[in-house]
């Protein structure tokens, strides 16, 4: 466990260092959950578009669920595991680049990196057969969010990969639930699910 420790440790220097000023910005602005305010709006919009007033409130909720979800299970785990975050870690943060405007105590693991790829996976899943681009675009921007936790200074590769693929799982379950829920709900209705 303690060479896996190192190896995450060597990887993270290694990423991180990989940065520079003049692309921070971008990084910071990716990390940022008010920033994807424009592309959640458009995405609100072609559910609107493609299943109607109904689905999309439901699929609303499911996803405010799923978020709940992923965020509540990475805190479980950051205060369960009390895994320090590389910017709080001796050996570890002073030759790291820390650019984020804090820190958090914990980190293992990325509660970012789980809410993204969750929402990609779950939106990918109800849009691949109406918008095949767009699953694209949502895989890249889950992957990008989550390097951008490592970029920043604030988590470990292992903390990024852990909730990738927390998020993976999530976003499918999820998806299920909704397609219950709306064969439950709108039975009645012609709804594609």
């Amino acid at each position: 466990m303690e060479r896996i420790s190192e190896l995450d440790r060597e990887l993270f220097l290694y990423l991180n260092n990989l940065g520079n000023e003049t692309w921070d910005w971008l990084w910071i602005g990716l990390s940022d959950k008010w920033m994807a305010i424009p592309l959640y709006a458009f995405l609100l919009y072609l559910l609107f578009k493609k299943f109607g007033s109904k689905p999309t409130l439901i699929t609303m909720v499911v996803i405010a669920l799923l978020i709940t979800a992923t965020d509540q299970l990475a805190n479980l785990f950051k205060h369960g595991f009390e895994r320090p975050r590389p910017c709080r870690q001796e050996g570890v943060m002073e030759y790291a680049r820390f650019i984020a405007e804090r820190c958090g105590r914990f980190g293992y693991f990325s509660a970012h990196a789980a809410n993204s790829t969750g929402v990609a996976v779950f939106l990918s899943l109800i849009f691949k057969e109406h918008y095949p681009k767009l699953v694209v675009f949502l895989a890249i921007w889950a992957v990008l969010v989550s390097y951008s936790r490592i970029y920043l200074g604030v988590h470990y590769p292992g903390d990024v990969i852990t909730g990738m693929l927390i998020g993976l799982v999530f976003g499918y379950l999820f998806f299920l639930l909704r397609k219950f829920l709306i064969r439950k709900f709108l039975k009645n209705e012609s709804v594609q699910a």
